[in-house]
């Protein structure tokens, strides 16, 4: 049995800032700090939206490096507790394996594992892989689930036989999209394990139902609009240490997510993290660029990110 839910509220999946086709570390402190002056649950670098899988080792232990330093030096000075949800993902065990291992001395609290891509995994072999990284390691492991980039989807029945037979599986970010899936998570998951909605746009339905929070990418642009849509959810036990009232505010989670919507559509009219990068060149926080083989968005979509930005007043 789970003890408590590690992850709970909004956790901001991380962007890499580039600068002149490096990793532009400044910058991405800069944004760790701005989350954390938000008050966000947790952080989750090196995942999707970070472009993991166009950075070169050092610079993601650069990252991380850097990333649990200002976390420290914020909780120091009187923050609160924020975890770092690491993404290690690969679609080889082996490799993973090694991910976990390399950066397990350096500041990470748990593991976002996503469902291997490419390969196509049947349910018996996403039970496998799981078990084994699981048992590599006593990190937490949050699944990672997301059809649409991986080509596999982990059924209801895979999820939770992990949930209840491997301990340090504490959570899923569901992100396929599916509401039924969800709800049978929910609805046999153990005592402990929480479910977190992969998608923004999803996050009211999903907490409405009983998941416990969202790893965002809006939250980049909107960290504390993001905290407090959440909260207004409901969101209760924050990552192991503060107990949040756990009441549902829903005419302030409604007037909050119907505020937020048009933004949640536009991060993903091109790939992600395309638009939410271009939203946060237009705030002035990091420069327009991207690693191929992605490249910055068309005019329109900076167009329109400028236009929400505006409307948002964080310009």
């Amino acid at each position: 049995m789970k003890e408590k839910m590690l992850f709970t509220g909004c956790g901001t999946a991380m962007v890499t800032p580039f600068r002149d086709g490096e990793a532009d570390f400044c910058a991405f402190e800069r944004l760790v700090l701005r989350q954390l002056e938000a008050g966000i649950h947790f952080l989750v670098p090196l995942g999707t939206t970070g472009e993991a899988p166009c950075l070169e080792n050092d610079e993601k232990l650069q990252l991380l490096v850097r990333c649990r330093e200002i976390v420290e030096a914020h909780e120091l000075a009187g923050g609160k507790k924020t975890p770092l949800l690491v993404g290690a993902g690969t679609n080889s065990l082996r490799q993973t394996v090694r991910n976990i291992e390399f950066f397990s001395p350096h500041g990470a609290d748990a593991f976002l594992i996503v469902v291997p891509y490419y390969n196509k995994p049947t349910q018996r072999g996403q039970y496998e892989y799981f078990k084994a990284v699981a048992e590599s390691t006593d990190k937490p492991i949050v699944i990672y689930n997301v059809p649409g980039r991986t080509g596999a989807n982990m059924e209801p029945e895979t999820c939770l036989k992990l949930a209840h037979e491997l301990p340090n599986i504490v959570a899923v970010k569901e992100a396929s999209g599916k509401y039924g899936q969800v709800a049978d998570i929910l609805a046999g998951a153990p005592e402990g394990f929480s479910v977190l909605s992969g998608d923004d746009d999803l996050t009211l339905a999903f907490m409405t139902a009983g998941a416990k929070g969202v790893i965002s990418v809006a939250s980049n642009a909107f960290p504390e609009m993001m905290v407090n849509f959440v909260e207004a959810l409901g969101a209760p036990e924050v990552c192991g240490d503060e107990l949040g009232t756990g009441e549902i505010d829903m005419v302030a989670a409604e007037r909050l997510y119907f505020r937020l919507r048009p933004f949640f559509s536009a991060c993903f009219v091109e790939s992600n993290p395309i638009p939410i990068k271009a939203a946060l060149s237009e705030i002035g926080l990091i420069a327009n660029e991207l690693r191929l083989p992605l490249v910055p968005a068309q005019p329109s979509t900076a167009a329109l990110m400028r236009k929400l930005v505006s409307e948002f007043g964080v310009k």
